[in-house]
Order: C-alpha cells, then structure tokens, then sequence
C-alpha cells in the first residue's frame, strides 16, 4: 500500500490525516505545531521533522496550509521537491491562487514529480469524516495515483481538468457563491431577531425551504445556538478564499456585486472579532439594530 504525506495538520489536515490512517495507510506528517503533531502521532501517525522528511517518505503527499506562501514554502526550495522521488505525486489540497497552483506544478514537472491541483469543500466537519468534495485537476497518470489515498478523504471526486489551476479557478467560484450566501444569511437572522421572530421558527423555515442547504443550516444553527468560536471554520479562512476569487476577478475583468459585499462584511468581521469564526459577522448587524438571535 502506498505511503502518505500531509503537511499542515490544522483543522482540515487533520481530518486528512485521520482518514488516511482509518484507511489502513501508512501516514507520515509535518506541522510546526508540536501540539498538532503530537495529536497526529496519538492518532497512528508517523510524525516527521520538515517537509523534506515527508518527502522523503511518501509516494503521495497531500499539502493542506493556508496560504499560496506556505504551499510554496512546503513544496519548494528545500522542500518536498528536495526528497520526493520521480513518480510521486503531490496533491495541493489548500485553497490558493492559480497562479500559484501553476508554478508549483511547473517545478514539480521539472523534477519528474506528478501534481493534483485539488483543493476541497465541506469544511472541518467534512474533513473530519472524510466526505470532503474535490476539485480536481492533473494528469490522467497523477489523477491514478493519488485516487486511492484521495477516495480515503473525499466521498465526491470532481475531475474538473488537466491543468494546474483549474481547480483553484473552481474553487474560487465557488467560495465567492459561499461567502455571499453566507452573509446573507447573516443579515436575514438579524432581519429575524429585530422582527421578534425565534431562531427556532427561522431555522425550522429555512432548512425546509428552497434556501435550505449546508451552508445556510449551517450557519443558522450556530448563529442561534451562539457558537461564534471553535465550530472549525474560522473567518480568517473565507476571508483569504474571497480575496481569491475577488483577485480573479479583477484580472479578468469580472464585476462580482454580491461577493463584493460579502467581502466588506468578512473584512469588518475579521478586522473586529479576528479570532472569530464565519457566523461571527452576525453580531456586527445584530449590533446596529440591538437585537440577538436565540434559538
């Protein structure tokens, strides 16, 4: 069976790691927090030193930071390329720009190293139960390789290309409809709370209705139930995956309205309660018009 890399073993990483080893793979991984990596190791991880030592190690690694920098600074340089053998493969799970996406397949190429631009949706809870949603670009032959380890973390694998950065491209598509809808709900559970109606009732309404999806009963729940930190979905994270799609955007010549002004109200909500998660962003309506909504 093969030998699997992750690098970054947060929120999501660690939901990789944790599946991969459910699924009998022998699981290798890198975090610059000790305290991640110790839980990796109780998990039935095999804890490394440096990317490099991952590389080392593994046939495929899967790299789940936060930023195009830390993909870069992982993979590059000194990292994985240094140790990872020809025929492996590399799949960047983190959400980055495409461009970024790109140059890192480029580099891995030139040292016959394969790469599945594949970054995911479905969050911590995904992540954790390993039904996380893939969109995923690479060679036919890299694709091959990495299925098995990425069937053991995703329950839906979209091939959405050949290229590098075409899955982020997607991705950032589908971050900027997230965000929106987000922050609308957000403004209708204010709308709600000043109107005197329950969270309960707008909870029971919504997740019935038309507009009822993960992503809206998701956040309705934890806006009524007052969970504002530690639901693993921390604001900082769409922040960045809006600045993405925005930045796309822009360089093609795009008008985003709605995301627009979805990411005002993420900048406002990190700028005030930066340690906050997404549903956080509620409280600064609630604040204008002094009512809360309670479940």
């Amino acid at each position: 069976m093969q030998r699997i890399g992750v690098i970054g073993i947060g929120d999501m990483g660690s939901g990789l790691a944790l599946n991969l080893i459910r699924n009998g793979f022998e699981t290798h991984g890198h975090d610059y927090d000790e305290v991640r990596l110790n839980s990796f190791a109780a998990m039935g991880g095999v804890p490394a030193a440096s990317s490099a030592d991952v590389g080392s190690r593994a046939d495929v690694v899967f790299v789940m930071v936060m930023t195009g920098a830390q993909a870069r600074n992982a993979i590059l340089g000194d990292g994985l390329v240094s140790t990872l053998r020809p025929g492996s493969v590399v799949v960047l799970s983190a959400t980055v720009r495409p461009e970024d996406a790109r140059d890192i397949s480029d580099s891995l190429a030139a040292a016959g190293i394969g790469f599945v631009d594949a970054p995911v949706s479905g969050g911590f809870p995904g992540a954790q139960a390993g039904t996380l949603t893939a969109m995923a670009a690479g060679s036919e032959t890299s694709l091959e390789t990495a299925r098995p380890a990425m069937e053991a973390v995703c329950s839906t694998i979209h091939v959405v290309g050949s290229e590098a950065g075409m899955g982020q491209v997607v991705k950032a598509c589908l971050q900027s409809l997230i965000g929106s809808i987000f922050t609308a709900t957000f403004e209708a559970t204010a709308l709600a709370a000043k109107a005197g109606i329950s969270g309960q009732v707008l909870y029971d309404v919504f997740s019935t209705s038309v507009a009822g999806c993960p992503a809206t009963n998701t956040a309705v729940s934890n806006i009524i139930d007052r969970q504002f930190e530690g639901t693993g979905s921390h604001i900082r994270t769409m922040y960045k995956d809006l600045s993405i799609a925005l930045d796309m955007a822009r360089s093609l010549g795009v008008p985003l309205f709605t995301a627009s002004t979805a990411m005002q109200l993420f900048q406002a909500g990190k700028t005030r309660y930066p340690d906050g998660d997404n549903w956080i962003i509620t409280r600064l309506v609630e604040d204008i018009v002094d009512a809360r909504l309670n479940r």
